[in-house]
């Protein structure tokens, strides 16, 4: 996958280790793994979408629970990455394959997630989605 340019004065290797993680938690979420993919969010994650705000909590334990499964999780567009010091913001479009209580879901989201770096660690803290639609 392309890094963008992102925030003049952001370092290449801090996009790239963005990037990096980012690609290693849709691994995680792909796994159905939610120990593993609560390794990369703060203790107070929330998930805003179209229905709403999800805490951390609620999010891990749908996927413990086998409610809310994933089949895939595939980068649809080249990731914009801006590092202000300690935050950062990562942007792109993803395209998933889930099951959610039992229904397939097809999604193609424009997603922008916040991460603070704590102890040397990028962890997420706010994951922002917007279904893409077609211009």
């Amino acid at each position: 996958m392309k890094v963008d340019a992102g925030e003049p004065g952001t370092d290449a290797a801090v996009r790239a280790e963005l990037i990096a993680i980012e690609k290693d938690w849709a691994q995680a979420i792909v796994a159905n793994e939610a120990d593993r993919i609560a390794a990369f969010m703060t203790d107070d994650w929330v998930m805003v979408s179209n229905t709403g705000v999800m805490s951390a909590e609620r999010f891990l334990a749908v996927v413990r629970s086998g409610e809310l499964t994933h089949a895939a999780m595939v980068p649809a567009a080249p990731s914009l990455v801006r590092c202000f010091g300690q935050t950062a913001v990562v942007t792109a479009r993803v395209t998933s394959t889930a099951s959610y209580q039992g229904q397939r879901v097809d999604a193609d989201e424009w997603t922008t997630d916040v991460f603070v770096r704590r102890d040397g660690r990028w962890l997420c803290t706010l994951t922002h989605l917007t279904a893409a639609t077609s211009a």
